[in-house]
């Protein structure tokens, strides 16, 4: 017998299979010829063994190597940070920066150049690390993170702090790199993650067989509308078929995952050289776990909402516990009903961008297969990971459990907010109206508004269906994951 919640599912699946195959011609090629990129089809995701690496290792690397190549030479660092013309801000330490690193931000990686030059860059966990409860989590997503401002007037304004031509050299190429994707770099809302944008500009200047770097863009760029996302957490990577919410990054996660690299890397030995140990890296994440929940939870309740999650959710998003199972479920757009912008724009850009990943050195080993849905996520920490879909859009695992309580307009509490232990989330404003109600952008970039293409709240209304009493239980239990 059907569940009530099943029965919604089964009745949206024909429905999303036509979508599926309506937007097919998205890409403007003839359905009648081969189509050299596999789409994704709902449905579940095949598993596709990974390479084995070293924990320990990948670890040790992760804070100490650097996989963006290019970066502000290391004195100009100094004095742009003295001067504050240059702000990396951070009051957390992580255990095992040796040299140079134990001195910077946990953001932040240093790297000598082969001219000599001691360079300052960018590493992973400025986007996947946070804070939760006064401590620096490896894995949860930045939900804070400000990618509002033009990053060309930080880099010119770091530059002036330059000396020698050696390091001038340096700055240069990375303030030109930065500049050909400073277009795709921006968001104008806090949270908004442009990480899909840049890498599709980057990937626009390269060529996929040689990685050379080319001034001039090789492939149409992007739209540069870009659209927000939700940082997933780490800790979930070992249980993932695919690594992206449309079903993309299936195969070799490690080409998928080294793609920062495309900054700056630019030959197919350099790629390979880094690719030898990032398969360290990849072993130490699938080793993360979920951070436990660190208030009071109401065992009986949370066993009723064990139960009701098992009938209603399980097929979806799995079991946890002793028989513990994740189905690696795609999800066609029609049925989850979620904002469609992200999927239907990898969709649509297929034919130039998969084909360059397939093609390249990162996708040897993997093949890009996007999907017109999402993938229903591992719930492991959920309650840690607010705000949900894909797009950040829900700022509690009440609302997304109860459509009536999303907001049209909201904004965090503050740049720090505290825990909201009710509603499983970060405590927020309602908001009557959007950004027009502020004079200033200072004010203005902290509204989401959910009005807007790519920011919608819609869909994943299964919890509608549920009585008071039943979400209390299962918002009980998610906090026990």
């Amino acid at each position: 017998m059907l569940t009530k919640i099943e029965i919604r599912r089964h009745r949206h699946w024909l429905a999303g299979a036509i979508l599926l195959i309506s937007l097919g011609s998205l890409t403007g090629c003839d359905r009648d010829k081969p189509v050299a990129v596999t789409k994704a089809a709902p449905g579940p995701i095949p598993e596709t063994p990974q390479r084995p690496g070293d924990p320990q290792a990948g670890y040790d690397v992760l804070v100490n190597r650097a996989v963006v190549t290019c970066g502000l030479p290391y004195d100009a660092y100094v004095a742009a940070t003295e001067a504050e013309t240059f702000d990396p801000a951070s009051d957390y330490v992580l255990a095992g920066r040796r040299g140079r690193n134990a001195e910077l931000p946990y953001a932040l990686t240093a790297f000598t150049a082969e001219s000599g030059v001691e360079l300052v860059t960018s590493n992973c966990l400025g986007c996947h690390a946070a804070p939760l409860n006064g401590e620096l989590v490896i894995g949860l997503g930045n939900e804070f993170l400000d990618f509002t401002a033009d990053p060309v007037m930080a880099v010119e304004g770091a530059g002036a702090y330059v000396d020698t031509d050696a390091e001038a050299a340096e700055w240069q190429r990375w303030a030109d790199r930065i500049g050909a994707i400073a277009p795709w770099s921006m968001t104008d809302t806090i949270g908004a993650n442009p990480a899909q944008a840049i890498t599709l500009a980057l990937m626009a200047h390269r060529d996929p067989e040689t990685l050379a770097w080319s001034d001039e863009p090789l492939l149409p760029p992007p739209s540069v509308e870009v659209l927000p996302a939700s940082v997933p957490p780490w800790w979930n990577l070992g249980k993932k078929h695919a690594m992206f919410y449309n079903a993309e990054g299936r195969g070799d996660h490690v080409g998928y995952m080294m793609l920062a690299s495309t900054t700056c890397t630019d030959s197919v030995a350099e790629a390979r050289e880094i690719d030898a140990w990032f398969k360290d890296v990849r072993a130490y994440l699938a080793t993360l776990e979920a951070p436990v929940y660190p208030y009071p939870v109401d065992a009986e309740l949370a066993a009723e909402g064990e139960r009701l999650f098992n009938r209603e959710c399980s097929d979806c998003h799995g079991r946890y516990g002793e028989r513990e199972r994740y189905p690696n479920e795609l999800v066609a757009l029609d049925e989850v009903g979620t904002d469609p912008a992200m999927a239907e724009q990898a969709y649509r850009h297929t034919e130039r961008f998969a084909r360059w990943f397939n093609t390249s050195f990162y996708g040897r080993n993997a093949e890009a297969q996007p999907g017109l849905g999402y993938v229903a996520p591992p719930l492991d920490g959920v309650w840690a990971t607010a705000p949900y879909l894909h797009n950040g859009a829900v700022p509690t695992l009440a609302a997304l459990l109860d459509t009536r309580e999303r907001p049209t307009y909201w904004r965090f509490e503050s740049a720090s907010p505290a825990y909201d232990q009710a509603a499983l989330g970060w405590r927020h404003e309602r908001l009557g109206q959007g950004r027009e109600q502020f004079a200033s952008l200072d004010e203005q970039k902290w509204v989401y508004d959910t009005s807007r293409r790519g920011y919608g709240n819609q869909g994943h209304d299964y919890g509608d269906l549920l009585d008071d009493q039943e979400r209390r239980a299962l918002l009980e239990y998610l906090k026990t994951l």
